[in-house]
Order: C-alpha cells, then structure tokens, then sequence
C-alpha cells in the first residue's frame, strides 16, 4: 500500500504585488524602493526571524542584509509576467532549509485606495466611512470566533506551512479563501492570538489594541505572548502608533463589534465580529 508522502516543511510570506504601490500613489513616508511589492522589507525580516529560530543557517546567508533584500525582491519580479505587472497580484514566496526560494502568483481584486495599504488611522467605531476609503463598512468581513482553543507554539508565531490549526479553523467555519469571512484563533488560556490569515485590532480604552507576541531576544521557547505571529502590517501599524499591543479575551467579544483587520496580501479592512 502507498503511503501518504508528508508536505516539506518551509517558512513562507504572502505578500502584494500592486502598481498601486508605486510612489505616485503612496506618501513619501511610505513608499520603498522595493515597491510595488507590498512591505517587502518586513516580509523578508519574518523569515529571517524565523530562519533563525529553526537554525537555518542557508536561509539566514541567503536573505542578511541588502542583498539579501535584492536577491528576494529580483526573484520575484523575475518571476512576473509583463503582462502580471500591470495588475495586482498575491505572491506567496517559500523558502527551504536549504534556501531554495518558490513562488506561486494569484491574480487578487483591486482596492480603492493607497489608504488602504497605509492608512493614516483606523476610525473609531461607528464613524460612517466612505467606501473610497479602506474598503469601507458596507460588507465587512464577518468576523469568527474559534470554538475550539489552540496550543501557542514557534508554528503558530512563525509563518510556517505547519499549518494545521489555521487550516482546521477555518474548516469547522467552512471558510474558503475568497469569502469575506476571519476566524479568530483562541489559545488555551482564553486569549485572541490573530485570525487564521490576518492580524485583528479591537477598541479597548479608547484606541485600537492588537494582540502581544514576543519579538527579538523574547522570542523563546514557551514565551509567545498571546501566541500569534509578528505580522507585517501589524509590525507597521504598531511603529506608526495606530494600535498598540493589548491582551484581549475572547469572552470580552461583543457580538456585532466593529473591528479591523490586516495582511500582507491585502492591506487593512474592516470587520465586524459575529458570535451566534
């Protein structure tokens, strides 16, 4: 009989290709020279983070530096069609123990506005948006609450294709990739980790707070914060001062409660959460 041949184990980043991005559209303040590849610098640091975590010395020589920076930016735009450079795009970018890089390109919608990549805040709960504007209120994502609790581990803090507790969240919601549906993650200790493909932001106190991970020398072995990953646009609203960390129970969730959410593949947008 056969046996089922097991998945290789790779660090990945999911990132945005997007002539959008591109620094006619963008602030000074936000535009890159790797544009119009969306954070780019932040995606590669996720794999470094995680590259040294596992001890993946070839990853770590591979991606260091600003020609580590070059080497991921030229794989990837090399890997783009002329005619995929004129449309935005979902790059998915994986990378073994031995520093072999792979790429997968999806064609993704495209979005209103260069606000909803960099926004300068997030609006306060009941503030009317217009859609132009971060996608707006009108269809927000609906946002779930896991109802079964996670164990925090490296696989849950680094962006790895271990990916079974994400997978299998999504799958007791019956949530396919291009519904408008998140489901929060919830840890064993009643914590909000992150959703299952993004990072969420709840209004606490006044101002918008996100869950706590560890980074640099706190990212030990059973110290992960609420247990969810270091996200890119989470990294960069956080050095912006749009939210700042918070803990935040899953039993503190209001049915109907605005909320915001975001990812590396399609930028900040608007959620409400649903619990019956």
């Amino acid at each position: 009989m056969a046996t089922k041949t097991e998945a290789p184990f790779l660090l990945f980043t999911t990132l945005r290709y997007d002539p959008l991005l591109l620094p006619d559209f963008v602030s000074s303040i936000d535009s890159s020279p790797f544009a119009p590849l969306y954070m780019l610098p932040y995606h590669r640091d996720r794999i470094l983070r995680a590259a040294t975590h596992f001890k993946w010395p070839a990853v770590v020589s591979l991606l260091s530096g600003d020609s580590g920076l070059e080497t991921l930016s030229s794989f990837i735009l090399s890997s783009l069609s002329d005619e995929q450079r004129s449309h935005p795009h979902r790059i998915r970018v994986t990378v073994s123990e031995k520093g072999e890089l792979g790429i997968t390109i999806s064609p993704v919608p495209q979005v209103p506005s260069a606000l909803n990549f960099f926004p300068d805040s997030l609006p306060e709960p009941g503030t009317n948006i217009p859609t132009i504007c971060l996608m707006g209120t009108s269809t927000p994502f609906e946002v779930l609450v896991d109802t079964q609790r996670s164990k925090k581990s490296a696989y849950t803090h680094f962006k790895t294709t271990k990916r079974q507790v994400y997978d299998e969240a999504r799958k007791r919601h019956g949530i396919a990739l291009t519904d408008r549906k998140e489901v929060l993650i919830v840890s064993e200790d009643g914590e909000v980790m992150e959703g299952s493909i993004s990072t969420p932001y709840f209004w606490r106190d006044g101002r918008w707070v996100t869950p706590p991970v560890r980074e640099g020398e706190r990212e030990t072995e059973g110290d992960w914060g609420s247990g969810g990953n270091a996200g890119t646009t989470r990294r960069w609203a956080l050095k912006r001062g749009i939210a700042v960390e918070q803990v935040v129970r899953a039993n503190s969730l209001v049915d109907g409660e605005e909320c915001w959410l975001s990812n590396g593949g399609r930028g900040f947008y608007f959620g409400k959460v649903k619990l019956s």
